[in-house]
Order: structure tokens, then sequence, then C-alpha cells
């Protein structure tokens, strides 16, 4: 296992300028990171090949992997022909992602209002139409692209691996979220247990979570059915995290553990004591 973090965790501290992406890169091996996820938030990354090299020079210099590209997208367009460009633009950013060097790339597919089953069974064959060209597309690289269990439309695991299922391909699977399943009030531990056998890489976050009946007020989501989430430090919230991390041991599973830390403390201070609880709470384990 490689223990590692998404710049989106120190996405505060890349939007107010007091870090660039090079200051976060330095962070992370500076503090114990074997791996650094990048995710294009709080820095501009499109067509940008001059930064895409010196990300990669400078991971290389700091002896940090460049685990895993993570961009947004979504086939469920209006028209044909903005499916058509959306098919091509990411493919586009699968090229940006061989730049940099990565062979795990995560793309989002779809956004909708309408979040039934019913809708999601009538589109899965044009999600997958697309997922599956751009997983082909990827192949001459050797990435594994994939979807995260993200943004509700496909956040539920069995949804997740009915796509995996209908892309039919080895280089498509799943950039596993354990705490992204609470978003549609799913258990974490079933959830992550039902999908390890298809992780690309697996993200850890935590949430706090308080019933419907309960509103905390400012700064709470919801999810799918109406509970309230606030993102936690990792080891923090109510996900129980060592059990989740016990599966993900027990199972095997060598790859790549990436820290999102999406909490309201201050990021730095916030993604630190993740990354100690899970490095801790992982050594604990049998």
């Amino acid at each position: 296992m490689k223990l590692g973090v998404s710049t989106y965790s120190l996405f505060q501290a890349l939007k107010s300028g007091e870090m660039t992406i090079m200051d976060v890169i330095d962070w992370i091996a500076d503090h114990g990171g074997e791996h650094v996820e990048i995710v294009p938030m709080g820095y501009d990354l499109r067509g940008n090949f001059e930064l895409a090299d010196a990300i990669r020079e400078k991971a290389k210099a700091r002896g940090l992997d460049i685990s895993n590209y993570a961009i947004g997208a979504n086939f469920l367009t209006e028209t044909e022909e903005a499916y058509l460009q959306e098919i091509e633009r990411v493919k586009g950013e699968v090229d940006l992602a061989a730049r940099l060097g990565v062979k795990k790339m995560r793309h989002d597919v779809a956004r909708s209002e309408d979040l039934s089953i019913r809708n999601f069974n009538a589109n899965l064959g044009r999600l997958a139409d697309a997922c599956r060209q751009i997983a082909d597309y990827a192949s001459q690289y050797g990435i594994v692209t994939s979807v995260e269990n993200h943004g509700y439309f496909v956040q539920h695991s069995e949804r997740v691996q009915a796509l995996i299922h209908a892309v039919d391909r080895d280089n498509f699977k799943t950039t596993l979220d354990v705490g992204n399943f609470l978003c549609v009030d799913e258990d974490s531990v079933a959830a992550v247990t039902n999908n390890l056998p298809f992780a690309s890489i697996i993200h850890v976050k935590d949430f706090y979570v308080r019933p419907s009946c309960q509103n905390p007020g400012e700064s709470w989501f919801k999810s799918s059915h109406g509970n309230y989430l606030r993102g936690a430090i990792v080891g923090h919230g109510d996900i129980d995290m060592r059990e989740v991390l016990r599966v993900v041991k027990s199972s095997g599973y060598d790859g790549y553990i990436s820290l999102e830390f999406e909490g309201m403390e201050e990021c730095k201070k916030g993604t630190l004591i993740g990354l100690q609880n899970i490095r801790r709470i992982w050594d604990e384990l049998n």
C-alpha cells in the first residue's frame, strides 16, 4: 500500500493563493506522503502541457508517484453534438494524463436532477459507450480509466458496478471513495466490500452524519434521502474508519490510498491529522 494525498485536500490554500501546486507537492513529500493525486482545482491544467511537465518533474524530484489524474465530465447532454464533443474533450484530458506520466485517470460520467433507477437504466448504455470509447483511447498509453462513486447519479455501489460491467473493458474500473457512499445513504463498510474487487485507487474521506430530523444548521449538505453530512478529518467523523480500512487491508489490496480532506478545519492541519490517522490505523491492523 502506498499512502498519499489528493491535491484537492489542500484546495483552501490553493484557492487563496497561499500555496501553489508545487508547494503542495513539497508539502506532501515533507509530511510522509508516498504519492500525489492530481485534481486540477485551484490551478488550471487544461491544455497546459508545460505545467503538466513541471508537475511530473517536481513529483519525481521529491520521490512521489503521481497516482491518479481526476477530472469532471458529463455525458448526459442535451444534444448528440454535445455528447460527442464531451467524449473528445475527455480524450484530450487522457493525453494530458499521459503527459503527467500517470497510469490511472478518473473522469465523472453524469449529472442529473432525476436520480431514479429508471432514469439510470435508461441512460446506462449511452454512458457506457462514452466510457468505453475513452477507455479504448486510454489503452494506447496503458492508462486505466475509472468512475468514482460521486455526484449522486452514479454513486451507489451497485450502479458503479453496473456501469463497469456495461463498459466491459479491463482498463475501466472505479476510483473507490469510502466516504462518498454516504451521500446516497449507503453504509460505507458494506459498499466498500462490494466494490473493492473493481478498485483502481482508493480515496479515504470521512464525514459527520446527522439524521434528516436533526438539522445542524449552516455548512452541512444533504444526502439523497435528506440526511445531513459535513466533511471531517479522517478518523474524527462518523464512518467506522477502522473497519473500512480493515476490510481494505484484509482483501490484500496493495495499491494507492489517497487522502481526501474537505472539512472546515484549516486544510494543512486537517490533512496532516488524517494522514497520520490512516497510517496509524493501518499499521495497527492485523
